[in-house]
């Protein structure tokens, strides 16, 4: 089982995105266990072009992670109740970064049997909340990211929840799912 590196995260989201899919977000939990999903769901956000992206109106507290290193998490509180995270992906600079949208059936003994078919259901069931926000997902005994060599299949379609953006981006294809 390969863990990634910084040097994954070190690409434009659009490339990214696509690529995460499939591959165990891993969180060790306070009593030592860990908490394994595959990635079945990300959506990529880009650029303060982007109405979509906390940063289209710029720098400010907030979205200071989006302009910085590739590879950090960058967790943020969704209608004042969920916990949602995201990873920082491309060139320091240039806002962008890649959320974690959805996850299949936990492959770890949680009992759990149903897929985590939303952003705030994984980061939940993971235990993700602002302690982890700013940390790297790479070479962290917390939080990381394993590849286990499987391949899928990916479709794309527009992302969710984002009526607030304009309608070129609420249109943009930049939401990479398993079928």
């Amino acid at each position: 089982m390969k863990v990634l590196g910084r040097e994954f995260f070190d690409r434009d989201c659009l490339e990214v995105a696509p690529d995460l899919v499939g591959k165990i977000l891993c969180v060790r939990q306070a009593d030592g266990s860990v908490r394994r999903v595959r990635i079945t769901e990300s959506e990529a956000y880009r650029g303060e072009e982007d109405t979509a992206c906390h940063a289209h109106k710029g720098r400010t507290p907030r979205t200071e992670l989006l302009y910085g290193q590739c590879g950090i998490i960058y967790v943020y509180l969704c209608y004042g109740m969920h916990w949602l995270m995201n990873v920082i992906t491309g060139d320091e600079g240039f806002p962008q970064g890649v959320l974690f949208r959805a996850g299949g059936i936990p492959l770890d003994d949680s009992g759990i049997k149903k897929k985590l078919d939303g952003p705030a259901k994984l980061t939940k069931y993971l235990g993700i909340n602002k302690s982890h926000n700013g940390k790297p997902i790479y070479e962290n005994p917390d939080v990381w990211i394993e590849d286990d060599g499987e391949v899928f299949e990916i479709r794309t379609d527009v992302r969710v929840g984002i009526d607030y953006a304009t309608e070129e981006y609420r249109n943009k294809q930049w939401r990479f799912l398993k079928p």
